[in-house]
């Protein structure tokens, strides 16, 4: 069941509202306008929809609690900022069918009596952007947004903003910090933006992809949307499969599927022999050729000891090596950490140091029980995910691939081509 890509697919499809509404488009909000608000949210409730940018919390749950809050105003904010390494789904549905967003994000308003939303898009997301701009143009003029929606007595408007290219900004209330004009940095939780969020006001703050399964689950309902893919986690997911595999690029699949199926009969498998593969990008842990009967769903790829975050599946052979793998993601969190809470910074920090000597010949065996203890106390004292998945890859890399990491320790000879052993400690 195709329900994302559906449109993307299509030949010669533009993204313009003709096409949109030529596929069944605004189609499931002229029915939710007609349904109660309790019904609408009880269909989401039904479908069993999680959130799809990583946490996988019950949306219909998320729309209930900020409902139920008598505090208001109330807000929708869509979080396209998509910042994962190796993450790139969200922006195919905002270029090719950025209607489907904004109706998704429609309902929602309608369901828990929001009157403005907006959409937080990555910066250097020019084309998403302009397309998007058109799109919500377009809806004003069909009267599909705005006032008096199709001569109803709701209204909501939809606002874009730009985020400056800060990772941090992906997590949900640095996203809201950074709409409100302030540096993007993690509050403490509780409270949850659901009952605290934007202006300290109840938001319901979903994933572009999130957003884009709700028309279907309207217009289809829920109790169908929960018949396709694994039952503790109904529907499709976009798997974006990249790394050292013959057919890299964005699926749309049940989320029954096997990891071993995925790169096997739709990424065209491996360049090379399997090493391991990284399920949720740079923030998850490495699984290997043991784990590829997993399903890839969330509970599943947890129990495996990882986890799937936003759909990131990247695949690396027996070339790579492990300890440059390590150095190089633990570079990108000590780069991307906001510097709000101090494990994070000085953390990420000392870690990066660690495997720079590592990586350079110049460690010392101490260094990997070290490297074990700073991502305990960064997953237990981190404000926010960054800190806490920052060395996810760099021990299940420790524990997996010992040897490569002892070999540099010791200097002995590494017979992989891709290292920085053989290239003077450079990468």
């Amino acid at each position: 069941m195709k329900v994302l890509l559906r449109n993307i697919e299509k030949k010669g499809y533009t993204a313009d509202i003709k096409d949109y509404l030529a596929s069944e488009g605004y189609q499931a909000l002229k029915k939710a306008i007609t349904l109660k608000p309790e019904e609408i949210i009880s269909e989401v409730k039904t479908s069993k929809l999680v959130g799809r940018g990583g946490a996988a919390f019950p949306t219909g749950l998320k729309w209930e609690f900020s409902r139920k809050s008598k505090e208001g105003p109330k807000y929708v904010v869509c979080n396209a900022d998509e910042g994962e390494p190796g993450t790139f789904k969200d922006r195919q549905i905002l270029e090719k069918d950025p209607h489907l967003v904004l109706e998704g994000m429609i309902i929602c308003a309608f369901a828990i009596k929001a009157e403005v939303g907006f959409i937080y898009i990555r910066g250097e997301y020019n084309h998403a952007y302009e397309v998007l701009e058109k799109a919500i143009k377009q809806a004003e003029e069909k009267n599909l947004l705005g006032k008096n929606i199709l001569g109803s007595d709701f209204s909501f408007q939809i606002k874009l903003y730009r985020g400056a290219g800060a990772y941090v900004c992906g997590e949900e209330t640095a996203l809201l910090d950074s709409l409100e004009g302030k540096k993007g940095q993690s509050r403490v939780k509780p409270p949850f933006p659901t009952f605290v969020g934007l202006n300290n006001n109840p938001t319901v703050l979903n994933n572009v992809e999130t957003f884009a399964n709700i028309s279907e689950i309207i217009l289809k309902g829920g109790k169908q949307f929960s018949q396709v893919g694994s039952s503790a986690c109904p529907g499709t997911k976009l798997y974006c499969l990249s790394g050292d595999v013959n057919k890299p690029g964005v699926y749309e699949l049940p989320m029954d599927i096997t990891l071993g199926d995925l790169i096997k009969n739709h990424g065209g498998g491996v360049k090379g022999k399997l090493k391991a593969v990284l399920p949720g990008g740079v923030s998850s842990s490495l699984l290997t050729d043991k784990d590829l009967g997993v399903t890839m769903d969330y509970p599943n790829v947890q129990k495996a000891g990882s986890m799937l975050g936003s759909g990131a599946v990247i695949v690396i052979n027996q070339e790579r090596c492990m300890v440059d793998i390590a150095k190089r993601c633990i570079e990108f969190f000590d780069y991307e950490s906001c510097g709000k809470c101090t494990p994070c910074r000085e953390g990420s920090k000392r870690a990066r140091e660690i495997l720079n000597n590592i990586a350079g010949g110049r460690g010392e065996l101490s260094n990997l029980e070290l490297l074990k203890e700073l991502q305990e106390v960064l997953y237990d004292t981190s404000r926010c995910g960054l800190g806490q998945a920052a060395l996810n890859v760099v021990v299940s890399a420790l524990d997996k691939f010992p040897d490569e990491f002892k070999k540099h320790i010791t200097k002995q000879k590494c017979e992989l081509n891709v290292c920085s052993m053989n290239k003077g400690g450079n990468v």
